[in-house]
């Protein structure tokens, strides 16, 4: 990214392709990316590519995350190939995890009776991919993400609004929080995070009016805002 930055502006200066390298190897400080990632033409972001994996989200999250397709690609575990008998487990909405625990009995309960549903058809000779419409939305899976910094904070800021659901909420805090780590420069809060947060909110009518503190951290705001998943009882969604 630095690299195609300085490129704009040194190019009377490259001559051969030794030239090139030189510029592409020369080193540059968490200052420059900073400046670099500021500038209101994002086009620099898009010559990098950071690919995520996130275990144990479900099969509804998927269907949410994979509407972006600009500079994003996805990569699932298939429902035509895998075979989840005796193998299933389920994501558990927050709401859910935070209720009583005969309402997440009741959720589970219903889980698994569509897993049942899924494992007869199998035993009955009926293809993975068929069987699959038989699985609930809360089947927890493994998904790859590759993108662009640009595209990355363009889905964190609208996946972390309080508008979304608490799961995809929660795994694009958590992705963030890894990119944060990755590169502060880049993902620190201001220049990463809920629209309000960087700005103002984009929903309109559909605003929350609860605008989120333009210097939290995704951390601090997963546990500010999903206490439950500290306190020991959460199957969390995990990433690296």
């Amino acid at each position: 990214m630095v690299f195609a930055a300085r490129l704009t502006q040194r190019g009377h200066r490259i001559a051969t392709m030794d030239d090139l390298m030189a510029l592409y190897e020369k080193s540059f400080s968490e200052n420059t990316v900073a400046a670099i990632s500021g500038l209101p033409h994002p086009t620099v972001q898009k010559f990098a590519v950071i690919t995520v994996a996130v275990v144990g989200a479900s099969r509804r999250f998927l269907s949410q995350i994979t509407r972006h397709q600009n500079e994003v690609k996805f990569m699932s575990a298939s429902l035509q190939y895998s075979n989840y008998a005796g193998q299933a487990d389920f994501a558990v909405p927050y709401e859910i995890l935070a209720a009583p625990a005969a309402v997440r009995e009741l959720y589970l309960k219903s889980c698994h009776e569509g897993m049942d549903c899924y494992e007869k058809l199998c035993a009955e000779g009926i293809g993975h991919d068929a069987a699959g419409y038989a699985t609930p939305q809360g089947l927890r899976n493994v998904l790859i993400i590759s993108a662009t910094p640009y595209q990355w904070k363009h889905i964190i800021g609208q996946r972390v609004c309080r508008r979304n659901t608490d799961e995809t909420r929660i795994v694009l805090l958590k992705i963030w929080q890894e990119l944060y780590t990755l590169s502060p420069a880049l993902f620190a809060p201001g220049l990463t995070g809920s629209f309000c947060q960087r700005d103002k909110c984009l929903e309109g009518k559909m605003a929350c009016g609860r605008k989120i503190d333009a210097d939290i951290t995704p951390e601090d705001l997963l546990k500010a805002d999903y206490p439950a998943l500290s306190e020991g009882g959460a199957h969390e969604d995990q990433i690296d």
